[in-house]
């Protein structure tokens, strides 16, 4: 799903953080340089976006609605952030057509940050996927994140993956998780029904995060698949050989992720050849996302040898 803010104006769970990062501000004690992580798909982005417009909006009209939790979409700042021209807001992510951030992107940020600020708001810097930072990327951004400008706030976010202990000791860490039953709750209101009556059963688990699953039935939805009919295997096969994860980064996730879910699925202690074929793309797997290697070699070998097998 695109996590851009148009599609985030509520804010389903996380409740209690939000509070928490509200009160901070209130306080004056907001951590300038925050680390929100944990699983992809959890809603770290949305919740980051809703503190944003709570701090941007917070002398404006339609203000963030606390009570609520949710974004007015006629609020300015909402507006500017949407249109991609708030001088007080800068985001970062992975570019389509790239497999890390680049350092380009992070000078950008510094140049930004040096500007003089057009009015008296604080500045928040969104950067999404750091563990996609490149080598020079990270070091780039360590010398502006031990001493940034006054006024300037930092928001990582992380998806559970390594990232340098440099990087990572710089910024308080705040863990964001949901149980199975809260992903569940809150992937049904945000489609505002029972999604289980629309996927078939082989395609989700417990660990399937409500960005995960509404990346699935977007794609479906896309692509004229009937995600109640289709098996998980067949659906594997046909992203694979469709190359439908080329140069979208949420479905390539998505694909790895259901490789995941399909080892779990046929796995038994019995079966000897499938436990040591688990080990192995799933090792291949991580090496492939730490070490942004060529994602179609293994996904080819991966349906020659497991699916074909």
């Amino acid at each position: 799903m695109n996590l851009s803010p148009s599609n985030q104006l509520n804010l389903f769970g996380h409740h209690a953080e939000f509070i928490n990062f509200k009160k901070l501000y209130i306080n004056k004690k907001l951590p300038n340089k925050i680390l929100l992580s944990g699983e992809k798909g959890i809603g770290k982005s949305t919740l980051a976006y809703h503190i944003i417009n709570y701090i941007l909006s917070y002398d404006e009209d339609f203000a963030y609605d606390v009570k609520n939790f949710k974004i007015n979409p006629d609020n300015k700042s909402f507006k500017l952030i949407s249109n991609k021209s708030n001088p007080n807001f800068i985001s970062i992510d992975i570019n389509e057509d790239k497999k890390s951030i680049d350092i380009n992107q992070i000078r950008h940020l510094i140049l930004t940050l040096n500007k003089s600020s057009f009015n008296i708001k604080p500045r928040l810097v969104l950067i999404d996927n750091i563990e996609l930072l490149n080598i020079n990327s990270v070091n780039a951004l360590l010398k502006v994140l031990e001493e940034p400008n006054d006024n300037i706030y930092f928001i990582l976010i992380n998806n559970n993956k390594k990232i340098l202990p440099t990087l990572k000791s710089r910024c308080l860490n705040y863990k964001i998780h949901l149980t199975s039953n809260q992903s569940f709750d809150i992937t049904n209101k945000i489609l505002e029904a029972d999604y289980r009556n629309s996927i078939n059963d082989e395609m989700i688990n417990d660990y399937s995060t409500p960005g995960t699953i509404l990346n699935l039935i977007n794609f479906a939805n896309q692509n004229d698949i009937d995600l109640k009919d289709i098996n998980l295997k067949d659906f594997i096969k046909k992203v694979i050989m469709e190359k439908k994860y080329k140069k979208d980064q949420f479905i390539k996730h998505l694909l790895y992720f259901l490789i995941e879910i399909y080892f779990r699925k046929n796995i038994s202690i019995k079966n000897i050849k499938l436990l040591n074929k688990q080990k192995y793309f799933l090792n291949k797997i991580n090496d492939t996302k730490i070490f942004n290697l060529d994602d179609e070699s293994l996904l080819m070998e991966f349906e020659d040898r497991v699916l074909n097998g």
